[in-house]
């Protein structure tokens, strides 16, 4: 099988994961341009693929580090804006994600809850518990041992417990 036709292959089998991780992580109206910057990144890095490894957490590390840079572009933006003091009045398009795809209050509270939490927090809620990646394939993802995914979940969960209004019962 050919380079693009196993690349095509993995967007058939990964994008709707990869675009629900990016949803997750950065809340952008941007996220299916990221989504198909990660398959072109591995077209392009496709020969430094580690046939060991899996695809899928391949594409998830593409993905976050896409992520990464996405984050750090919003924020330099941000500055500059200020910086620059940009009065020129613009269409508003400040509508999240959340709001273009009609979900539900819960679930908004959910985004919020979560991109309040500190940086390793966020990747392993998203990863491991909206992805549904195993231990193994976020640890090769993050480039951790298994025994720090597992301990970083389960404070990420209780974070996030908290976070929503739960209580923090430290069992």
């Amino acid at each position: 099988m050919g380079k693009n036709q196993q690349i095509s292959l993995w967007f058939d089998l990964y994008s709707d994961v990869i675009y629900q991780f990016f949803l997750y992580r950065i809340g952008s109206s941007d996220v299916e341009d990221l989504v198909q910057e990660v398959f072109i990144q591995a077209i392009k890095s496709y020969d430094s693929f580690n046939e060991a490894a899996s695809p899928k957490t391949w594409l998830y590390s593409i993905a976050r580090h896409l992520a990464i840079d996405e984050i750090r572009k919003k924020q330099r933006n941000k500055w500059k804006d200020i910086l620059t003091f940009n009065t020129s009045p613009e269409p508003q398009t400040d509508r999240t994600p959340e709001y273009l795809m009609g979900l539900s209050e819960d679930n908004s509270e959910l985004i919020q809850a979560i991109h309040s939490l500190n940086q390793q927090y966020k990747e392993i809620l998203i990863l491991r518990g909206i992805s549904g990646l195993t231990t193994y394939e976020t640890a090769q993802t993050l480039k951790w041992t298994e025994n720090k995914v597992r301990s970083t979940y389960h404070r990420a969960k209780r974070a996030l417990h908290k976070q929503l209004g739960g209580v923090n019962d430290d069992n």
